[in-house]
């Protein structure tokens, strides 16, 4: 869904889909969406060509775990609140610093903004950098490959410091 220049000139525009697994590519492999994504809310057009879209999102991502590789799944359920501006607005001034409220505001090229890339900003601001399946997580050997949380595997770690390795040879 496109929320155009043209149109936001009218007035807002409510929404409200549920978009199905799929809908959104996310450019990671290791990221997909396990349910339907709802999605809510109104987009408008502010002075500035300023593109404000407000509303709620719910659903659930899988992801693998960064520390075993085991599946996993975050629920996200919240609101959003983002502004978007003209990629040219502006740019013939010159550079002044960046002021704390303006660092929440995207830019869009073009005729406005998508909604599938306000959704796929949202939710990639809301994931964990490091996703980990659960706080005890134990992660796979580095030698076997075995989970650790499933077993343990016996291989013994083995920790040589590098400094000293001349040494092995004499």
């Amino acid at each position: 869904m496109l929320f155009a220049v043209k149109e936001l000139e009218l007035g807002k525009i409510p929404f409200k889909l549920s978009l199905a697994p799929g809908a959104i590519e996310f450019y990671d492999q290791k990221l997909r969406q396990a349910t339907s994504l709802e999605v809510n809310g109104t987009a408008q057009l502010l002075p500035l060509g300023e593109i404000r879209v407000q509303g709620r999102l719910a659903g659930s991502m899988g992801a693998e775990c960064d520390r075993c590789l085991e599946a996993m799944q975050f629920h996200l359920d919240g609101a959003f609140d983002l502004g978007y501006l003209p990629a040219n607005a502006g740019w013939d001034e010159p550079e002044a610093p960046l002021e704390e409220e303006e660092s929440d505001v995207g830019f869009y090229d073009g005729e406005g903004v998508q909604l599938a890339d306000v959704v796929r900003e949202q939710i990639v601001l809301w994931l964990p950098m490091q996703r980990i399946c659960r706080p005890d997580c134990k992660g796979i050997c580095p030698q076997c490959g075995q989970n650790k949380n499933e077993k343990e595997c016996g291989c013994r770690e083995q920790t040589i410091d590098e400094r000293w390795s001349a040494l092995k040879n004499i």
